[in-house]
């Protein structure tokens, strides 16, 4: 190359943290605006990441960073609303052998972890900051920042979020739909003989379920109907959410008696999306949730936005051309893998909201989490 490549990365989450610190790597001069003052540094609860979301934050250098801040597990456990255990399934090591089939961590946490790698990246970073686009041709796209500058890149990557505005701005109709079901979440301490996920289906709730975050902290869940936010005072979130969990035995009497304060308390819809014939339109790509969205029911959604990241910078550092039909392999590779696990997750939430008391949702998770074994 004839010169630095220079990129601006739209969004600073996993996936856009993620390709700014890969493509910093390759030497590419990349900027990334982020909406949020505070970069959403404290935002959320808990994530659960699957082996092949480790497996990507390895390849950014953050394993072992992530390693000391969270808790490791093998098994998920399918229990009755009172706490008994009706089957325990091992969980696949889809990230290898050599790291844990699954993770469970502080969501703000990662968050930091990330900011820390792309400022150690070098990228330049503008918080609280927008862009609108000016224009493109075929060797690069225009651009105005909120802050009243303005800029000329080779590439756009749009890694803004289920509501990503630059989708939109570029053509692609695709919105996100909600499912039919909620989830309450939050963080608590952890009772010390919780070393796994545990889900219960049934009872008031869909689902209920916990995953360790750290060796003393986990994050709780609880899954129903969507609601009318409007209808449902903010105020009131710690007893709407105890509303459902006291009907819950097992572990579940510990960890609601800690479910006390409303501020720390989230309430979110299931939305699922995929967008369809390309993630591009002309130089500026679609990565993560702007791409696609499905319910957390296989704990993917982080993984696969991850998993972008690192396919699109394979595909950006080793052509001498971006053209379409670079940008059309990523989404050709992308979406063979991205659609299964959106229809999967959707799906168990289905059986759930029609009643189907004889759903596989242990055979339909071990399937599609086999096919993530593969490399992305």
């Amino acid at each position: 190359m004839s010169r630095a490549r220079t990129v601006l990365v739209i969004g600073g989450g996993a996936a856009g943290s993620a390709v700014t610190v890969l493509l910093r790597r390759a030497g590419l001069t990349v900027d990334l605006i982020e909406a949020k003052d505070d970069w959403n540094a404290t935002a959320g609860s808990g994530i659960t990441l699957q082996g092949n979301a480790l497996r990507v934050l390895r390849e950014l250098g953050v394993w072992d960073r992530v390693r000391e801040s969270g808790f490791a597990f093998g098994s998920v456990g399918i229990t009755t609303p009172d706490g008994t255990v009706l089957h325990e399934a091992r969980d696949l090591r889809t990230g290898g052998d050599d790291l844990p089939a699954t993770f469970g961590m502080q969501r703000p946490q990662l968050q930091r972890i990330l900011i820390d790698a792309v400022r150690a990246a070098g990228a330049s970073v503008r918080l609280g900051t927008t862009a609108e686009i000016l224009g493109q041709d075929a060797q690069g796209v225009s651009l105005r920042f909120s802050d009243g500058g303005e800029g000329r890149y080779d590439l756009v990557i749009a890694a803004d979020g289920l509501g990503s505005t630059t989708r939109a701005a570029i053509g692609i109709t695709a919105k996100p739909e909600p499912t039919g079901m909620a989830i309450w979440r939050i963080a608590t301490p952890r009772p010390a003989d919780v070393t796994r996920t545990d889900l219960a289906y049934g009872g008031p709730a869909y689902i209920a379920g916990y995953c360790p975050t750290s060796d003393t902290t986990l994050y709780a869940y609880v899954v129903e109907a969507n609601r009318d936010r409007a209808s449902i005072p903010p105020q009131t979130y710690a007893d709407e959410m105890r509303r459902l969990t006291r009907h819950y035995g097992g572990f579940w009497p510990e960890i609601s008696a800690h479910i006390t304060d409303p501020a720390k308390v989230n309430y979110t819809w299931f939305d699922r999306m995929l967008v369809e014939g390309s993630w591009h339109r002309g130089r500026v790509v679609l990565v993560g949730d702007a791409a696609h969205c499905c319910p957390p029911t296989l704990a993917q959604g982080a993984a696969l936005s991850l998993e972008d990241a690192w396919v699109l910078t394979q595909l950006l550092t080793g052509a001498d051309t971006w053209d379409d039909a670079l940008f059309q392999a990523y989404y050709e590779r992308r979406i063979a893998r991205v659609r299964p696990v959106v229809e999967a997750s959707v799906q168990i939430g289905q059986w759930q909201l029609d009643g189907v008391r004889d759903a596989d949702v242990p055979g339909l998770m071990g399937r599609t989490m086999t096919m993530l074994r593969d490399l992305p």
